[in-house]
């Protein structure tokens, strides 16, 4: 299985439409946008649609990687120029924008707490307990899979 894209390359095709929108984006709910579009494609086509792993954190699944890219914002929204998002790929970021841009980071947290891959890999957790289990992409691809059939 090969990536079409980098999980930068998302994120910030993310960030620039969520601008384009007036959606304020913060790495909080950067990380579960990534998320949806990840697990969504990988229903849709059984591709991923970048290489990296997300983690079973306890605020909902993070990338680390641009969890560290951004981690200066805190709870504030990203104010780093990215470049705009090629034409592929805007189309598909803007149709996640259109199901979960609107809903808040906090709301988005909370609705990944309640599906399987994210509740799967932290089995054995306490709630407010770190922990860098992987959510694996097997466990996205089914679980969203069976929700859009």
């Amino acid at each position: 299985m090969t990536a079409r894209y980098t999980v930068d390359q998302v994120a910030d095709a993310l960030i620039h439409l969520s601008r384009e929108r007036g959606i304020e984006i913060t790495n909080l709910k950067l990380q579960k946008l990534l998320y949806y579009a990840q697990a969504w494609y990988l229903a849709n086509t059984d591709e991923p649609l970048f290489d990296a792993d997300f983690e079973a954190w306890v605020h909902g699944p993070v990338v680390p990687q641009v969890f560290r890219r951004f981690r200066e914002y805190r709870w504030n929204p990203i104010t780093e120029t990215v470049d705009p998002p090629e034409a592929s790929l805007a189309g598909y970021v803007e149709a996640i924008l259109g199901s979960y841009g609107r809903l808040s980071a906090t709301q988005l947290e909370r609705l990944t707490h309640q599906e399987d891959p994210w509740k799967d890999a932290r089995k054995g957790y306490a709630r407010d307990e770190s922990s860098a289990e992987i959510i694996s992409k097997e466990s996205m691809r089914r679980y969203y899979g069976k929700k859009s059939a």
